[in-house]
């Protein structure tokens, strides 16, 4: 069965999420606040942490920040905080994915199984194992890109940008991780960077480059591989 960490103060929405995830043979728990979370967690691991950011003992970015120190265990953040900076602060400390309030249930549980497959399938591990899509596969550790059966041609910068990607498949990579890890702090405001390289990569791989499958925006906060 999987687990469900809920960490929400609002009763009538926890009420709400017990129900419809206990409807569909889901296990929960529920937290009203951080502390509680946090010791739930350690007690028993949930498969996965649905997280609201207000709580009434600390801001939700610190537990998730409190998580990521010690599991990988997806969160998906539920906020009416509607802001970029907040999304961008939220997905930087280490959450999978943020759903406004209000949001529909259909919406929230589609992303909930989504989060659930990607723990399922192991992602890819530098200089072990090959990524492969339908239309390119990725050597790692040779650093060698396969399309239609030719050799693509990819720069170090390139091939640094699209390993951070495709080792966190499905997952919301922010704009600034992506700056700060392939071109340092120094140019961690230097948005247009991404653009320019992101189109050289969907160029190379993607069939309808405009149209991209694997190489995803998500506008103002960053980009995801969908393998």
């Amino acid at each position: 069965m999987t687990r469900v960490l809920v960490v929400e103060d609002d009763p009538q929405l926890v009420r709400a999420l017990v129900i419809n995830l206990q409807a569909r043979k889901y296990g929960v728990d529920a937290a009203p606040d951080g502390v509680t979370a946090l010791r739930l967690a350690a007690a028993r691991l949930p498969d996965v942490v649905l997280l609201d950011l207000g709580l009434p003992d600390m801001d939700g970015v610190t537990v998730i920040k409190a998580l990521r120190g010690w599991t990988r265990v997806p969160v998906l953040v539920l906020s009416a905080r509607q802001g970029s900076d907040e999304k961008v602060a939220a997905l930087d400390a280490g959450a999978d994915d943020y759903v406004t309030k209000p949001f529909s249930m259909d919406e929230l549980l589609a992303r909930l199984r989504a989060a659930v497959r990607r723990t399922e399938d192991a992602p890819p591990v530098p200089g072990t194992t090959l990524v492969e899509t339908p239309d390119f596969t990725l050597d790692l550790l040779a650093k060698k890109a396969v399309r239609d059966g030719r050799d693509v041609r990819l720069t170090p910068t390139e091939w640094h940008l699209l390993e951070i990607l495709v080792t966190s498949p499905g997952r919301l990579v922010t704009q600034k991780h992506l700056l700060k890890e392939v071109w340092g702090v120094s140019r961690s405001n230097k948005t247009n960077y991404l653009r320019v390289y992101m189109a050289q990569l969907r160029r190379k791989l993607e069939t309808d480059p405009s149209h991209p499958r694997y190489l995803i925006t998500e506008p103002g906060m960053g980009y995801r591989f969908e393998g």
